[in-house]
């Protein structure tokens, strides 16, 4: 098995705006390849984030490795056009009076024309947007121009691409498509990746790894499925929607199968998909029932806890059904 090569290495960044602080203690390492998601609500400071590690707002304190080369460590600060990353903003940012070509071949300048051209080339080929290089922005559709500014983002060849909320101004019909589509590209050409998102479903489409940020501060970092599955507190279980949060005092014994992860916990974590049907569980009574496609989701009354389950069984609002919660139950702060 090859060693890993580390990519990326912050730590401690701090951003503050009019002595308020911004960023807090932001730190995180990435292998070559990697995908990271910076995953929170707005406010959170995941953007500010993103233009710190490439240059564009002033950080206070902290330290930037990009493959051992330092960018940031205190009072030193590489510029962000020497950072050897790649940018893309969340209205992608493109030039409306250049064509696709000019856009991508914009920070080229420093090369001879048939070098350029090559270039050029190259990205629009990458893309797939090898007969619109003479189009313009406002003839391409927002599938096209997200190609578009991914191209120029990448035509010299960045060791990093940075991407804030790259799939929000896509049509629903076509965002899975093009996360695939993207996601194939950046591992072909093993790029290491860090995007922004307030979307766990994006998070869980395109990344291998999630960052749930609140207040500044990294709340849990780790593979997307871990984050999920086992938060570390509260404020991500709610956020991730990872399932029922109860007071762990409320929670009938009869209805846990097994003991839970951390039985001095104030409260547990129930997983919707973790409970079954079971002839000598715990009582309860559904009082709503949706169909989720390939699923229902169902919600229950067990005593006068309110439990959401998912399963594929129907079931009438009304009927009483006795369930168990096969799962560990996580404990949660």
């Amino acid at each position: 098995m090859s060693q890993e090569t580390t990519a990326l290495n912050v730590e401690q960044l701090e951003v503050s705006f009019d002595e308020k602080p911004i960023l807090q203690d932001f730190s995180l390492s990435l292998n070559q390849g990697d995908i990271l998601c910076l995953l929170g609500p707005s406010g959170c400071g995941k953007t500010t984030a993103l233009k710190a590690m490439a240059g564009l707002i002033n950080v206070k304190h902290g330290k930037i490795e990009l493959f051992e080369h330092l960018l940031k460590h205190n009072a030193y600060e590489v510029p962000p056009e020497k950072r050897d990353l790649g940018f893309i903003f969340q209205d992608y940012a493109l030039f409306p009076h250049m064509t696709v070509a000019e856009n991508i071949g914009f920070s080229l300048r420093h090369l001879n024309r048939e070098a350029k051209e090559a270039h050029i080339h190259q990205a629009l080929t990458l893309v797939s947007l090898d007969n619109l290089g003479k189009r313009y922005p406002h003839e391409l559709s927002g599938g096209q121009q997200q190609r578009c500014a991914v191209a120029r983002a990448m035509v010299n060849r960045p060791k990093l691409l940075l991407m804030d909320e790259p799939f929000s101004n896509i049509d629903s019909q076509v965002k899975n498509g093009l996360m695939s589509e993207m996601r194939h590209l950046l591992k072909r050409h093993n790029i290491t990746c860090i995007f922004v998102t307030h979307s766990k479903q994006e998070a869980f489409s395109f990344a291998d790894k999630t960052a749930v940020m609140n207040q500044g501060r990294i709340q849990q970092i780790g593979k997307s499925q871990e984050v999920f599955e086992n938060p570390n507190s509260e404020y991500v279980a709610r956020f991730m929607e990872a399932g029922n949060l109860i007071d762990t005092a409320l929670v009938p014994q009869k209805l846990l199968m097994l003991p839970p992860s951390n039985a001095n916990a104030s409260r547990l974590l129930l997983k919707e998909n973790g409970f079954a049907p079971c002839p000598d569980g715990t009582p309860a009574k559904v009082i709503d029932s949706l169909y989720m496609g390939h699923r229902y989701r169902h919600e229950i009354l067990v005593g006068d806890l309110t439990l959401f389950m998912e399963n594929q069984q129907a079931y009438e609002v009304g009927k009483d059904i006795q369930i168990q919660y096969r799962y560990e139950a996580i404990g949660v702060e």
